[in-house]
């Protein structure tokens, strides 16, 4: 159910200042220390955005997706890393349950993943399954009340503070492609599970990501998400959602660079003038401002139609395409505006032009974007 208008609008005010007054000013620090302060964590869960989007009979605020939508372009005005510490339980580490879990799944695990005491993973990934979701070789053999999984995933964020997996695992390897997956609600202390090393990255440091190995875990069988085979479509319809939420926190961090943009050359000067009166300076930031207005507006559209009950695959694979291309040239610009001062690491413009390269990759690329879009748009017949 949608929130009154007030009520929206307060909490989106909260959420505003609490990333212009707590995370913009230790950007700086998570980035050096690769870790978001515990104290800035247990705020996040006082504020309750571990559970923007869980059902409010389990503790969560139950945001409509428009509104959560609006939530994550104000978060978006921080550095990603930070909506990374709640980001897969308001997303792809939740929404499968809340989708597809049955009852008392949602009783035994929703409430703790609403107050941030459950952090959740979802782990799709593989070595050779990636873009190409559907070649999972993760096995899960059934063995009487059990599953047995074996198999390895990668790049899974969270996956070294997650205590419940959401695991895609092909349970019939006589059907090729999606259908012989199956999606399962994993334990982290569940014998068998193990957690690698994170990994080094190009940017969001403070966000981790890990691989993850099961060798002879047994799941019990309640801990399936719908039934054998389903867990192809639980995967695309989480995206789908997830996907709307990233395009999302691309325009936040497009709206924040184009204020840096704007606030650095009217200060800036050269020949004697600001630089924001130079009509080249001008084009890259009117060329970022419409870009990011058109974001917006295409994500907010393809949110409220998701509201009303549409199929939203094509406009959430749009929004996240054009999302997260448009913040990439809006970084480059933003390099470019700032110069010199661009390029070191004093004013944060570069590490957000590496923070934002990879909202093109994961959630699906670019280029699975196109193929999706192309896809939905020849059934629909134009």
């Amino acid at each position: 159910m949608a929130l009154d208008l007030e009520t929206r609008e307060q909490l989106i005010d909260t959420v505003a200042r609490f990333v212009a007054e707590r995370l913009r000013p230790i950007e700086a620090q998570v980035a050096e220390n690769d870790a978001v302060p515990a104290d800035v964590i247990e705020e996040m869960k006082g504020l309750g955005l571990f559970g923007l989007s869980i059902p409010e009979e389990y503790g969560g605020l139950g945001l409509d997706m428009e509104e959560e939508v609006l939530v994550a372009i104000e978060l978006g005005r921080a550095s990603p890393a930070f909506r990374s510490v709640f980001g897969t339980n308001v997303g792809i580490g939740s929404q499968g349950l809340v989708m597809f879990g049955d009852d008392a799944q949602k009783a035994k695990w929703l409430p703790g993943i609403a107050s941030g005491e459950i952090i959740t993973s979802f782990a799709l990934t593989e070595p050779e399954a990636g873009s190409d979701s559907a070649a999972v070789q993760t096995r899960a053999a059934r063995d009487g009340d059990f599953y047995v999984l074996n198999g390895a995933k990668r790049y899974i964020t969270n996956a070294g503070k997650a205590s419940l997996f959401t695991v895609m695992a092909r349970t019939n390897p006589d059907v090729k492609g999606g259908g012989g997956v199956s999606a399962f609600l994993v334990p982290r202390d569940l014998p068998g599970l193990s957690v690698g090393k994170p990994e080094k990255k190009m940017g969001q440091q403070g966000a981790h990501i890990h691989d993850v190995t099961f060798d002879h875990v047994r799941v019990p069988v309640e801990n399936r998400l719908g039934e054998e085979g389903e867990g192809f479509k639980v995967a695309m319809q989480v995206l789908d959602r997830g996907r709307l939420h990233i395009a999302a926190v691309c325009v936040g961090v497009a709206e924040r660079l184009i204020a840096d943009c704007v606030a650095y050359a009217s200060e800036r000067k050269q020949f004697g003038q600001p630089i924001a009166s130079f009509q080249l300076i001008q084009a890259m930031i009117a060329d970022s401002k419409t870009e990011a207005l058109a974001a917006k507006a295409l994500v907010l559209d393809a949110a409220r139609k998701r509201d009303a009950g549409a199929n939203v695959t094509l406009e959430a694979a749009a929004s996240k395409l054009f999302a997260s291309e448009m913040v990439g040239r809006v970084a480059d610009r933003a390099v470019q505006v700032f110069g010199g001062a661009g390029y070191v690491a004093d004013y944060g413009i570069e590490r957000l032009y590496r923070d934002v390269r990879i909202f093109r990759i994961y959630e699906g690329t670019s280029q699975v974007q196109q193929l999706v879009i192309a896809r939905e748009t020849l059934k629909r017949g134009g």
